[in-house]
């Protein structure tokens, strides 16, 4: 997940609206602003593995955790991992879930790992370090696997009550670990990137001073580095969903997403350059139309039934979750 995948936009201001003025669907501010949102060239490939996960975070949109058995099998991942390589993707970026916990995972890393293509794999960073995934750990060592790793808060309390009881300190370990082994560290050639997400119904901190902020009190209290951090909104989409509408957050909340919308975020949005997989093998314009249940060009679309990346000017599928990504710098 690096600077090209990430790209930080403009800041646009939280102007509330007044009196009982409707909210537009997504699709008519589209219109308003006078956008489009069709794909440039798809440089990516996203791939979800399945919802299981060992934690059950309150913001997931996918309602991932322990419960969950959903998984990509080996016969799928053969065929994604073919579709990868004939797709021509620069960028393959595994989640889940958990993925680590996924039996396929190093299959699919020893398959699209290689020159010129990179590979990221989204953790949460307290499945990492069991036992059985030691070699796991030595295969993304020895192919340079990006380590994309979730960290909401530098506040024990806030992190777990995103994130579940005992895990601050767990990810803290986590952090440690992969340190020792160089990710995140100068000149070892191994990156580890963290993903702040807010604990509540609000808007993320900017990005800039937030990075700086929880670099230098990682270092300070810790004595852990990174090389990248990335802050974005929770979708509205899944568990979050669940519990902004038993909080009575729910339409406060989009609210607040579309009248933060930022048409300079609208053109560098991750799904112009990303498709994305389920654990069946079905294609999706990302992850959050994957968990919204919208397919890529709006059917059903298997990976072995396509030669090639979707082509530039496919329109995108859009509802009102996609406010998430264009609120303030976006989700890009």
């Amino acid at each position: 997940m690096g600077r090209e995948e990430f790209k930080v936009t403009g800041q646009a201001e939280n102007r509330p609206r007044a009196g009982l003025e409707t909210r537009p669907s997504f699709s008519q501010t589209l219109a308003r602003h006078g956008l489009t949102l069709t794909r440039n060239k798809t440089r990516t490939l996203q791939i979800n593995v399945g919802p299981q996960c060992n934690q059950a975070c309150r913001h997931c949109h996918l309602e991932a955790g322990p419960t969950r058995r959903e998984a990509m099998d080996r016969s799928t991942a053969e065929e994604v991992a073919a579709y990868g390589l004939r797709g021509g993707f620069e960028t393959v970026d595994i989640t889940g879930g958990a993925p680590e916990l996924n039996p396929n995972l190093a299959f699919l890393i020893e398959r699209l790992s290689g020159p010129g293509r990179r590979v990221m794999l989204r953790a949460n960073l307290t499945a990492l370090f069991e036992p059985e995934r030691e070699s796991l750990l030595e295969l993304m060592i020895a192919r340079r696997v990006v380590v994309v790793g979730s960290f909401p808060s530098l506040n024990a309390a806030q992190a777990e009550a995103q994130r579940g009881a005992g895990v601050f300190g767990r990810s803290l370990e986590a952090l440690r670990r992969l340190n020792a082994l160089g990710n995140g560290r100068p000149g070892a050639g191994l990156e580890l990137n963290l993903v702040v997400n807010p604990t509540g119904a609000f808007l993320p901190p900017n990005q800039g001073p937030t990075e700086e902020r929880f670099r230098a009190e990682l270092l300070r209290k810790w004595g852990l580095g990174f090389n990248h951090l990335f802050t974005f909104a929770n979708v509205p989409l899944g568990r979050f969903k669940q519990w902004l509408e038993a909080s009575g957050n729910y339409e406060a909340y989009l609210d607040r997403l579309a009248d933060s919308f930022n048409p300079c975020a609208a053109e560098g949005l991750m799904c112009r350059s990303l498709v994305s997989v389920n654990w069946q093998g079905c294609l999706y314009d990302c992850d959050f139309n994957l968990a919204a249940g919208l397919p890529l060009a709006g059917q059903p679309t298997h990976v072995s039934s396509e030669q090639e990346a979707p082509p530039q000017g496919l329109p995108i599928a859009v509802a009102d979750h996609c406010y998430t990504c264009t609120a303030g710098a976006g989700f890009t």
